[in-house]
């Protein structure tokens, strides 16, 4: 009987033969000549999906966009494509080592997910001017990076391992964050996970160590079903992004599994520093490539005004809800401990 333990080995070992068994049947070969860096981007790219509540999208989309200057479209295609071989992979990491994750903060925002990501590719992304969709990824997630410096400015912050019963509100909530958040993915191809996650540590207080494989799973999903829906209802996925797919398959259905497992009894502190380096590094990378004037800037001064009165708003909820119920067991260090082997939620 095959060890559990290896299963992320052998679904590497299987994806790689049909990977390997198109590429000699096609003769495509020679797309690592000419998209190698996409082959060297998702390696870091993929460690972090695993790793961290950013999905491998949210190291492609700016660095394509940004660096490489491909199309927004191209890159969002490239981005929840490649998550849903990457992140699925970490996925079964998660699972088959029982890393804990709060399921009700999957299958909720999942449903929600679905509709939001169809509504982001199909209405929002097309609206965007390409400059605006660069800076609108970048912008939002440093307004969540400072909200979250800012609650974690304190050692002794309060966290738990799980959200507790789900009530009418909250499955709501949890709908509602998944729409919002699918929407944000059908336009840059990641943001359902990072959202979801500033839920989970923002307004519910789960720590880090738990939201992060939770967020991991949720993208996981999310990333399926957009690829699904693009090529099976839409338009299709950008000719381009199937030959950048195909150079970074191999690489991400390890490299995920590892960040996955290389996070899984790391502390929530050290999570999110991890964390704070990847915001700080899109964003700045952002302003030194594009062209800034008056309004992206002015843009990006509303979107992260937006987001932090948002992500404040969360955490102020979120206060007022810890004085009236009782949630979960209190984890303050962010470490596993007994419950190491046991899923949250």
């Amino acid at each position: 009987m095959l060890n559990k333990r290896f299963f992320p080995i052998y679904w590497a070992l299987f994806t790689w033969a049909i990977w390997g068994t198109y590429m000699a049947y096609a003769d495509t070969w020679y797309l690592f000549q000419e998209n190698w860096f996409m082959s060297m981007t998702m390696a870091l790219g993929s460690f972090i999906a695993g790793a961290t509540s950013e999905g491998g999208g949210a190291v492609a989309f700016p660095v394509m966009v940004l660096v490489f200057d491909i199309s927004p479209s191209i890159a969002r295609d490239f981005s929840l494509m490649i998550q849903s071989v990457g992140m699925v992979a970490a996925s079964m990491t998660i699972v088959m080592l029982r890393i804990p994750i709060v399921w009700r903060a999957v299958v909720l925002p999942s449903l929600g997910g679905v509709c939001g990501v169809i509504f982001g590719i199909e209405v929002m992304q097309p609206m965007m001017l390409p400059q605006l969709v660069k800076l609108f990824f970048t912008s939002l997630w440093l307004s969540f990076g400072c909200v979250l410096f800012w609650t974690n400015r304190h050692a002794e912050r309060r966290v738990v391992r799980d959200i507790g019963p789900a009530t009418n509100s909250d499955i709501i909530r949890l709908l509602a964050v998944g729409f919002i958040g699918g929407t944000v993915s059908g336009i840059t191809g990641s943001g359902l996970d990072l959202i979801t996650f500033s839920l989970l540590v923002l307004f519910y207080r789960t720590c880090e160590s738990v939201a992060t494989p939770t967020s991991v799973v949720l993208m996981a999903i999310n990333s399926v079903c957009a690829f699904l829906w693009m090529e099976g209802f839409g338009s299709g996925v950008a000719e381009a992004a199937w030959d950048y797919w195909l150079v970074c398959i191999p690489i991400v259905v390890v490299g995920a599994p590892i960040g996955a497992w290389f996070i899984r009894n790391k502390s929530r502190k050290f999570i999110v520093r991890i964390l704070y380096a990847s915001i700080v590094f899109q964003y700045i990378g952002a302003l030194i490539i594009l062209p800034m004037d008056m309004r992206l800037a002015l843009f990006s001064g509303l979107v992260i005004i937006a987001g932090l009165l948002c992500f404040w708003m969360a955490i102020h909820f979120g206060n007022r809800r810890l004085k009236r119920v009782r949630v979960g067991k209190p984890d303050p260090q962010g470490n596993q401990g007994t419950d190491r082997n046991r899923s949250a939620g």
